[in-house]
């Protein structure tokens, strides 16, 4: 099975690796380019998906490389993000002229660039990092109580399988024990980011489920997911 392919186009390497690192829990393929003369070339000869490109590149600017490339019938489709400098307006107004899809500022931020990519694509996952773990669930489908198997977590969300069909971007209610000496019991509000569907996997390796992102987090759930987490994680190795 293809994966969608993002290509990443930036003159600076570390953010092209940085930007690899948002994708890393993706399903996707990415390919890097260091200008647009560079970019235009990989396009020609295997367009991707979509495209993040930096507009200030030597040799051929991301302005340059999108305005070429929007005026290509044949690839004129393919999105592209333009990475502009905080603050500056001119850099969006010449990225419109130049056609490109939608703007991301530098720093890029991680939730920021997985959103607009998740846009595009929705073999993008936007989790943060999650850990394993075996924990009963019952969460809520408007007001039918359901069960089912929290397989990992994380501050930003969980992966719940079960058989129950729900609805992408529902919102649910989800309670669950944290283990540990004292057992926390957490009822969470959140939404189904993405749906694990028999027959229609997004990650083959899990069973069929659901991603679920916490919305409305308080402090106190805060604390006890970060205390839970933390027990999780194996101790590093202290130095000799």
């Amino acid at each position: 099975m293809a994966y969608p392919k993002i290509m990443l186009v930036d003159d600076t390497r570390l953010i092209l690796e940085l930007e690899k690192s948002f994708l890393k829990l993706s399903h996707v393929d990415v390919v890097t380019a260091g200008n647009g003369a560079e970019a235009l070339e990989l396009i020609r000869k295997d367009p991707p998906d979509l495209i993040f490109m930096d507009m200030h590149m030597p040799v051929m600017d991301g302005i340059a490389c999108c305005t070429e490339l929007k005026a290509d019938p044949f690839l004129c489709g393919i999105p592209v993000v333009m990475l502009t400098t905080a603050g500056k307006e001119e850099d969006r107004e010449r990225a419109k002229e130049a056609g490109c899809d939608n703007f991301l500022t530098k720093p890029v931020d991680r939730r920021l660039f997985l959103d607009l990519a998740r846009k595009y694509t929705n073999a993008v996952d936007r989790r943060e990092q999650r850990l394993p773990c075996r924990l009963p669930a019952l969460f809520l489908v408007g007001k039918t109580p359901a069960a089912g198997l929290v397989l990992d977590i994380g501050d930003g969300g969980v992966f719940v399988s079960t058989r129950e069909r729900l609805l992408l971007h529902q919102r649910l209610r989800l309670a669950l024990y944290l283990e540990g000496e004292r057992p926390v019991l957490l009822e969470l509000k959140g939404w189904a980011a993405w749906l694990n569907e028999e027959g229609k996997r997004v990650h083959s390796s899990l069973p069929a489920g659901f991603g679920m992102e916490f919305l409305e987090l308080g402090e106190e759930e805060s604390a006890a997911l970060k205390s839970y987490l933390a027990s999780l994680r194996p101790e590093e190795p202290s130095a000799s």
